[in-house]
């Protein structure tokens, strides 16, 4: 803060600094300027609106669900897999899951096959973010769009 100049003064010592004479406050009495590199202001603001929107679609990225069987038809599967393709393609996650029952109990492995032909059906467009996992009756996959450096390989 330099105090209050004439506006010639202002802009020789701009000048002086090689930088520009910018307006913050028209409106105020008297005006408000400050001298800064008005090209350097133009470009850190635009970075910081950037990073700002890039930040704002990572919070709007959602984890959708998709509830599987152990001995779900390859028909219904697809179904499911066109559903989670839709999904994908939106941006959002999918978190496959499968509630085992009963006997089902004793053969994960059959789970784990389902999620890894779900997978299969949707390898074109997502990748594997956390593999199958068993957690108490329940089998947990979940998949994310693939990421851009992955789709230029």
């Amino acid at each position: 803060m330099l105090g209050i100049f004439a506006l010639n003064y202002a802009l020789d010592k701009a000048y002086d600094q090689n930088l520009d004479l910018v307006l913050i406050s028209p409106g105020a009495n008297p005006p408000v300027a400050k001298i800064m590199d008005y090209k350097k202001y133009r470009y850190d603001q635009t970075k910081r609106l950037k990073e700002e929107r890039r930040k704002q679609a990572q919070a709007s990225i959602q984890v959708r669900d998709i509830w599987l069987s152990a001995t779900i038809d390859v028909g219904d599967l697809k179904t499911k897999a066109k559903k989670g393709r839709e999904f994908i393609e939106n941006g959002d996650k999918v978190r496959a899951s499968i509630r085992m029952r009963g006997r089902q109990m004793l053969h994960p492995e059959a789970g784990i096959e389902v999620m890894n032909n779900f997978f299969e059906l949707l390898s074109d467009v997502a990748e594997i973010e956390s593999a199958p996992v068993q957690q108490g009756r329940s089998i947990y996959m979940v998949l994310a769009p693939i990421s851009t450096k992955q789709k230029n390989k």
